[in-house]
C-alpha cells in the first residue's frame, strides 16, 4: 500500500513550527499508523493524501463549534476525508504542562490525528488509553528514525 502524501500548512503566526521537521516526523510515523489500522474501512487505508493545517485557538474553536457543537479550543480535529487541524496555541499550553516543547506536542497531535484516520476513537476510556500508548510509541520511533 503506498503511503498517503502529507501536505502540511501553517495558518497561525504565534508559534514558529518547523514544517520540514514536522513533515519528516509525519512520514516516519505513517507506517506505524498504517500498521495500527483497526479495520479495512478506516480512512487511512485508502486516502491518497492527508492535509494537516496548524491553526490558532480561535480558528480551531470555530471549527469545533461548527462541526462538533463545542465552541471551545481543542488540540486536534480529524475529518475522515483526510484533513487534520492542529491548534498550536493548545499545543504550547499543553506542552508546557507536560514539560514538552510546542514542536513535540504538535508532532504528537499529528500522530493522534493519523490514529483517528486509522480508526481509533478516544471517547472510550480503554481505547483512549491504548491509543495514547500506541501514538507515544509511534512518535518515539518516528523521532528516532529522522
Amino acid at each position: 500500500m503506498p503511503l498517503p502524501k502529507l501536505r502540511i500548512y501553517n495558518r497561525q503566526k504565534a508559534h514558529a513550527i518547523p514544517l520540514p521537521w514536522l513533515r519528516r516526523i509525519g512520514k516516519a510515523a505513517l507506517p506505524g499508523c498504517i500498521a495500527a489500522i483497526k479495520s479495512p474501512d478506516a480512512p487511512l487505508a485508502s486516502l491518497p493524501e492527508i492535509e494537516i493545517t496548524i491553526v490558532n485557538d480561535a480558528d480551531i474553536a470555530r471549527v469545533h463549534g461548527d462541526f462538533l457543537d463545542d465552541p471551545t479550543p481543542t488540540d486536534v480535529i480529524t475529518f475522515h476525508h483526510g484533513e487534520i487541524l492542529i491548534s498550536a496555541d493548545t499545543a504550547e499550553r499543553q506542552g508546557r504542562e507536560h514539560g514538552q516543547s510546542v514542536d513535540h506536542e504538535v508532532a504528537l497531535y499529528l500522530v493522534h490525528g493519523l490514529m483517528h484516520l486509522a480508526g481509533w476513537d478516544d471517547h472510550d476510556e480503554a481505547e483512549a488509553r491504548e491509543m495514547a500508548q500506541r501514538q507515544e510509541s509511534i512518535l518515539r520511533d518516528a523521532l528516532m528514525a529522522i
